[in-house]
This record gives structure tokens, sequence and C-alpha cells, in this order.
């Protein structure tokens, strides 16, 4: 049976930090993206990582977060560092199809192979 375990979020000020972290059972992929859906909008990928350990970050979390993973435990993890009040939303860990490999950005629902149940975030002002 798969599954993607996430966990981590939490309550946070700007400027602080979080680290999520995803369990995956039942798979080892070779893609898996990080997705953020803020209240009321669409989700989108903002960090991907590929077994080879190409990383790719969308531009409004350059520099500011961290993807890595753990291939042992088959884990995924996401550094989140100076934190801002439109990184609210809910975070999801997916395995998506080798065709979206390190997209980020807006990707289609048919390109995710796997998700889970997502690790909410709030980051207050």
């Amino acid at each position: 049976q798969v599954q993607l375990v996430e966990s981590g979020g939490g309550s946070v000020q700007a400027g602080g930090s979080l680290r999520l972290s995803c369990a995956a059972s039942g798979i080892k992929p070779d893609c898996m993206n990080w997705f953020h859906q803020p209240p009321g909008k669409e989700r989108e990928g903002i960090a991907a990582i590929r077994r080879n350990g190409g990383v790719n970050y969308a531009d409004s979390v350059k520099g500011r977060f961290t993807i890595s993973r753990d291939f042992a435990e088959n884990t995924l993890s996401l550094e989140m560092n100076s934190l801002k009040p439109e990184d609210t939303g809910i975070y999801y860990c997916e395995q998506v199809y080798v065709s979206s490999c390190l997209r980020v950005g807006p990707i289609r629902s048919t390109e995710v192979a796997y998700w889970g149940q997502g690790t909410q975030v709030i980051v207050s002002s």
C-alpha cells in the first residue's frame, strides 16, 4: 500500500523557520515535489527533487527553502527559513511522473502519481 504522510507543520511568526517531513511507504519514486496551496487558491509545486540529486525551486521560495531526500529512510524534507505570511497554506508531498520531473509552478493533477494528506503552515506577521 502506497502512503505519503506529511508532518512538521505549525504556526510561526514571520521570519521564523519550520522543517516539513514526508514519510513514503510502498514507493521509491524518482521525482518528488512539495506543493503549496494558499487559502482559497490552487496548489502549485514549489520545490522538486530527482533521485540523482537535481533540484528546482519556484522563484517565491528560492534561497529560503531547501528540499532534500533521505533514501535510506525513504523520506522527503523541506527546510523553510525566513518564512513570510504568504507562505501560509497547506503543504503536500507528492510523487510526480518522470515527464514532470523537476517542474515547479502549476502542475496538472494527471502528472501526479501519489500525494499525501497535507500539513498546514500558518505564518503570522
